[in-house]
């Protein structure tokens, strides 16, 4: 067969094709030359700096080879392409990488059904009969094994100019090597963001100090798989271009393996955007309105939207949704939250639906608001709603009123006394969620972390989080990675907190507790009373 230019695009195959990137290099000559005694000190040194970066360093060929391997993009100007079995349809190779299906690591994960093979160089070299640059080169152009044998049908046929197959090959050797950032062999980087200056530095204070005192107790236990964890503190600053470049500092430099329990209100729209082109995984408690779903980001429980359209299947147990005039208000900031709402309340019925947003001042008018008016979801401040709770009564007006306890909180005992059983307030967790066994761990953290009893339901979030990502680095092994911890995460169901409702997870739910607990408002006692029912959040 004739030898093809090396950089000519043909299907990758036959063993005379094939060149391997690398020439040899001769071994240095034993007795030449002993370094000094400072001289291997300051490489040691210079060794174990390079350990603390955690990033890998590839040649040219290797970074190109890792592009191909994780985004199907060949270094030539002409797409590699994938002919898929048995039609032989030829798309681009990005659309379906090797990473896609193998996984960052090589180590392959299931998809649709099928499990594909490890496919780290170790791997490959241990087989019988053994790959090598040849073989490897055979698999991708025609699907078939060193021994002759044909590889799965679901595996592409991929169509790669020479350059790019050395450049492949090259990576694969790497790959194995080639780690997350902040995993090491004896230590595991885990970053958040937590102010430090302005309104929630408190809370920063708060979280900090349990998030390192759950750490210091898992270290003292023997750390997870061998490594201990370590906590990498940012501050996100007052707005949300300081608290993007801090974002950016962990992501891009901070040699940071995950995200864990971040505060930092003015990314709550964007940390699957900002976070999703290094896979770095987020898990924590949603940050607020606005929050968009992200594969990368786990909450333990549910934000603000979740439980108001817990809230939402509510009050369709409550009333005929089809006949009841609602209205939903809100503020300019949850305008995206409030159209999502109300797209979940037309789905399950609710015809007779507006919305009206109030600027940036509280509600004090009944201008939109219809004589007929029977229900209102609120979001927004306890200030606000007690503005609007205001208004309505000096129409006349009192609708059965459904908001967010974590919003509104204590300011909702101030409405006018016409809205007494018709408010109804969604939590996330009540106490009869917490166990002895559970309230006792979480008390002994606080003793470690020199907290008191203060902001519970802010401990709690920080605390399961921690929990819950200590169980997914726990399932995603010794060898783990952000993909497959996400992966671990995906597929944990039931975990027990001892804080929380049993938290679980799958391919579509992001939201451990998806639910929230209906609590009923008492003005004339000034109390709150449970309803007992702890309602589904509607998908």
């Amino acid at each position: 067969m004739r030898r093809t230019a090396p950089d000519a695009r043909h299907p990758v195959a036959a063993e005379s094709q094939t060149r391997s990137v690398h020439s040899p290099v001769p071994a240095p000559e034993r007795g030449k030359h002993r370094p000094h005694r400072w001289q291997t000190w300051l490489l040691a040194a210079l060794l174990g700096w390079a350990g603390l970066a955690g990033a890998l360093e590839l040649t040219a060929e290797e970074a190109a080879g890792r592009r191909l391997y994780r985004e199907g993009i060949g270094a030539g100007e002409t797409p590699v392409e994938a002919r898929l079995d048995p039609a032989g349809t030829s798309l681009p190779a990005s659309a379906v990488p090797c990473a896609g299906c193998h996984g960052r690591d090589g180590r392959g994960r299931p998809e649709g059904g099928i499990r594909p093979p490890e496919i780290t160089w170790r791997h490959l070299t241990s087989v019988r009969p053994a790959y090598d640059e040849a073989g490897l080169a055979r698999a991708l152009g025609e699907g078939i094994d060193p021994a002759g044998e044909r590889l799965d049908p679901a595996m592409p046929r991929f169509v790669m100019s020479w350059r790019d197959l050395a450049n492949l090959g090259a990576y694969l050797k790497r790959l194995e090597a080639d780690r997350d950032p902040g995993l090491h062999e004896a230590r595991l980087r885990l970053g958040t963001l937590l102010p430090s200056a302005g309104p929630l530095a408190a809370a920063g204070r708060t979280v900090g100090a349990l998030l390192q005192a759950a750490f210091d107790e898992l270290n003292q236990a023997g750390g997870i798989h061998g490594r201990r964890l370590e906590l990498v503190i940012a501050d996100p600053g007052p707005d949300r271009a300081s608290a993007e470049a801090a974002l950016a500092g962990l992501v891009e430099g901070g040699d940071v393996f995950a995200l864990l329990a971040p505060l930092a209100p003015a990314l709550a729209e964007r940390y699957g955007e900002l976070l999703a082109p290094g896979g770095m995984p987020l898990v924590g408690p949603l940050p607020g309105p606005g929050g968009e779903a992200s594969r990368l980001v786990f909450a333990p429980l549910p934000g603000p939207g979740e439980q108001l359209s817990a809230l939402a299947e509510f009050a369709a147990g409550e009333s005929a949704p089809g006949e009841t005039p609602a209205l939903i208000v809100y503020p300019p900031e949850a305008a995206r939250q409030a159209e999502a709402l109300a797209a979940r309340l037309r789905a399950r019925g609710w015809q007779r639906l507006g919305l009206f947003g109030y600027g940036t001042q509280a509600p004090s008018g009944a201008k939109p608001l219809a004589a007929d008016l029977q229900a209102l979801f609120f979001l927004g401040s306890g200030e606000a709603l007690v503005a609007l709770g205001t208004a309505l009564d000096g129409a006349g007006l009192a609708p059965r009123l459904y908001a967010s306890a974590q919003q509104v909180a204590g300011a909702a005992l101030r409405l006018p006394p016409a809205f007494s059983g018709r408010l109804f307030l969604a939590y996330p967790l009540l106490p009869a969620d917490v166990t002895p066994a559970g309230a006792q761990a979480l008390e002994a953290l606080r003793r470690r972390a020199g907290l008191d009893e203060h902001q519970p339901a802010l401990q709690i979030g920080a605390y399961s989080a921690a929990l819950l990502l200590a169980e997914g680095l726990k399932r995603a092994g010794r060898d783990a990675s952000r993909e497959r911890l996400v992966s671990a995460l995906e597929n944990l169901h039931a975990l027990q907190t001892g804080v929380t409702p049993p938290l679980g997870f799958g391919p579509g739910r992001r939201v451990g507790a998806a639910g929230a607990h209906v609590v009923g408002v008492d003005l004339a006692a000034g109390r709150f009373v449970p309803t007992g029912r702890y309602v589904e959040a509607a998908p």
